[in-house]
């Protein structure tokens, strides 16, 4: 039989227990604004946006979303910072650089990452042409992946003919320009400087091939009217080149660096810190939606392919998006081979936010001149922890595993990580990458800038 004394223990016992439990329930309260808009660029690596809304996942958290094309990636940045838009899916660059006010200035943060892999290099079918004899082949086909040393006779021969050789990008501080650049310099190609301090913004400073930007979408007319002879973009617009006939997909950036990351959510400061819970009940959202587009073996990514085809978010066709979404990549036409992680939303943490992602984007930046002057180690680190946010990540994680809608060993284990992936080795040019060491990383390279200044 129970005493008045035990009966009042239990029930301050039990009363303890369930303060407690409510405690940390409570850790993510209702969102503070509901109302929403976020804005996208019309490349498939927006998915994770579009399938949140879609399936409902943003209405689970008690948010209203409205989800607008952008025009291009200025306007894109420019809406998030002047509160247009409440958030965007974002170049990687784009938080980092503003964040240091290269180009904008205005604190640009990140909880989540959108992607891994997803892009690839494409060059006119003239180019190709003339690429082709140098790339050794294996049963008629051409061996993968296809390094720039096979560009480079190309691009030698356009100099001999003082023509210079043009390529696009999407824009000056997106991976597609890091990426390209990387290629190139594997090859041998220089892709040329930036000196903003100089007030040269062009990046074309010692340049043998002359890189510029051209919106994604406009990717492939571009080329076609001959205004450039190559280009690095996502998808689908190197796909569209192959079903339009002008181009041939040469390298994807899955064999330029594996499972590198790629777009990224992007938020302003003051907002994630004015409605903290709205943050991440965002980020719960899209983790959902990231973990929707991988699951059984990327099942459910024809439905996606589908939504995505739809005019108010990708609006290319149904079979050129499936072309690179559904596991296969094609390059010169007809010569379609299997990929199944191009796409990466969920998959090998891809869309925890490390600060190691973080710090390799600053290194090209630093690389190509767009960071005039050398930094320390601990420059590089303090930005990354200044932009990228795994604590918010975190909490939406560790609330969905609270939910039963994902488990704790679908995420890195919070308890020890630490932010920086183990040293990356898998790169085009072998040379490996450990983000908490990013000076001893740019000492490895032939070309681009370490310690001196333009």
């Amino acid at each position: 039989m129970l005493t008045r004394l035990s009966t009042k223990l239990l029930f301050g016992i039990t009363l303890l227990f369930f303060m407690l439990s409510m405690t940390a329930y409570a850790e993510l309260g209702e969102p503070e604004k509901d109302e929403l808009t976020f804005g996208f660029i019309k490349l498939t690596d927006m998915a994770p946006i579009a399938i949140a809304y879609e399936n409902g996942y943003f209405e689970d958290e008690g948010l209203y979303v409205t989800i607008e094309a952008q025009a291009n990636w200025k306007v894109l940045l420019d809406g998030v910072i002047d509160g247009k838009l409440d958030g965007a899916h974002m170049l990687a660059g784009q938080p980092l650089a503003a964040t240091i006010g290269y180009g904008t200035k205005a604190h640009i943060v990140t909880p989540f990452s959108m992607d891994l892999n997803g892009n690839g290099i494409t060059v006119s079918n003239d180019v190709w042409e003339k690429m082709k004899k140098y790339v050794p082949e294996e049963n008629g086909k051409p061996v993968h992946p296809i390094k720039a040393d096979y560009l480079k006779p190309v691009v030698d021969e356009f100099k001999d003919e003082g023509k210079p050789f043009k390529m696009g990008m999407v824009f000056p501080v997106s991976t597609h320009n890091y990426e390209l650049r990387y290629w190139l310099a594997a090859g041998g190609i220089h892709p040329g400087y930036y000196a903003p301090h100089k007030g040269d913004t062009a990046g074309t400073i010692d340049a043998d091939a002359l890189l510029s930007v051209t919106p994604p979408p406009q990717m492939p007319a571009t080329l076609e009217a001959g205004t450039i002879y190559g280009y690095c973009v996502g998808e689908p617009w190197n796909q569209q080149a192959v079903f339009k006939g002008i181009g041939v997909p040469v390298i994807t950036d899955y064999e330029i660096w594996k499972n590198n990351p790629e777009k990224v959510f992007g938020m302003t400061k003051e907002f994630t810190e004015k409605y903290p819970n709205t943050t991440a009940r965002v980020v719960k959202a899209l983790i959902r939606a990231a973990k929707w587009l991988d699951e059984n073996d990327n099942a459910n990514r024809p439905a996606a392919v589908k939504i995505l085809s739809q005019s108010n978010y990708v609006g290319a066709d149904y079979d050129v998006i499936a072309n690179s979404m559904t596991g296969t990549f094609e390059y010169e036409k007809g010569d379609k081979r299997s990929v199944p992680d191009f796409n990466v939303f969920f998959r090998y943490n891809a869309t925890y936010p490390y600060y190691s992602d973080a710090i390799w984007y600053l290194t090209q930046m630093r690389r190509w001149g767009q960071i005039s002057e050398p930094k320390s180690d601990d420059w590089y680190k303090k930005v990354a922890s200044d932009v990228y946010k795994p604590e918010i990540y975190a909490i939406a994680a560790k609330e969905l595993i609270k939910e039963g809608l994902l488990s704790a060993d679908e995420f890195p284990d919070f308890a020890t990580e630490t932010g920086y992936k183990p040293e990356q080795t898998e790169f085009i040019d072998g040379v490996s990458y450990d983000g908490s060491k990013p000076n001893e990383y740019l000492e490895k390279f032939s070309i681009g800038l370490k310690d001196d200044v333009l």
